[in-house]
Parts: structure tokens; sequence; C-alpha cells
């Protein structure tokens, strides 16, 4: 069993940055893959960015060149630096985990935390 715990959400200006970590216990960290949903309001569940075991990264078009996805195997927790937010950012940010990248680039992941609350005004 993998326990995720995110943590960084807020409420920022257009134009701001912000970093979710998600920290991660009950599993060997460095084997999974591991990932950042979001939900807005009114909105599906969409991808945001994955990362391989080994550091390889996927984004969704939407963030792309504003977000970036690192991990820390031996802090066991995954970031997401978020720079030149806008509104149509504002979602529920979710960490996942699973052991295939594939997993978690096609919305199956096996673990989910709770999620985070991001804000952005205008």
């Amino acid at each position: 069993q993998v326990h995720l715990v995110e943590s960084g959400g807020g409420l920022v200006q257009a134009g701001g940055s912000l970093r979710l970590s998600c920290a991660a216990s009950g599993s060997s960290f460095s084997s999974d893959a591991m990932g950042w949903y979001r939900q807005g309001p009114g909105k599906q569940r969409e991808l945001v960015a994955g990362i391989t075991r080994s550091g390889s990264t996927n984004y969704s078009d939407s963030v792309k060149g504003r977000f970036t996805i690192s991990r820390d195997n031996a802090k066991n927790t995954v970031y997401l630096q978020m720079n030149s937010l806008k509104p149509e950012d504002t979602a529920v940010y979710y960490c996942v985990a699973d052991l295939l990248i594939h997993s978690v680039l096609t919305g199956s992941p096996r673990y989910w935390g709770q999620g985070t609350q991001v804000t952005v005004s205008s």
C-alpha cells in the first residue's frame, strides 16, 4: 500500500508561482512512476505531468513550458513547480503513483492522494 500526501496548494495571483509537494510512504518510492492530475470546477480530471523512476517526464500541452515535475528519491517526494499561473489552472491537484508510467499517463494509476487546492485569481 502506498500513501500519498500533497501539500503546497493555495491562492496566488495570475502570473505567480507555487510548488506542490507529494510525500510518499509505504512502498519503494524509487521504483514507482509518479504524476500529477488536476480537476477544475465543472471540468473533467486531466493529466498534468508524469515522471518515470529514472526521471523522464511528460507534460500536457496546457502546462508545457510553465510547469516542471521532479522527484527526490532520497526524500520519497515528487514536486510540481508551477510558474506563470493562469486562472484556468485553478483546480484540485492530485498526486498519483503506479509501478507503470503507462498507468500514470493514461488515467489509471493505482494510488491517489487526497488532493490540494490551487486557486489562481485574475
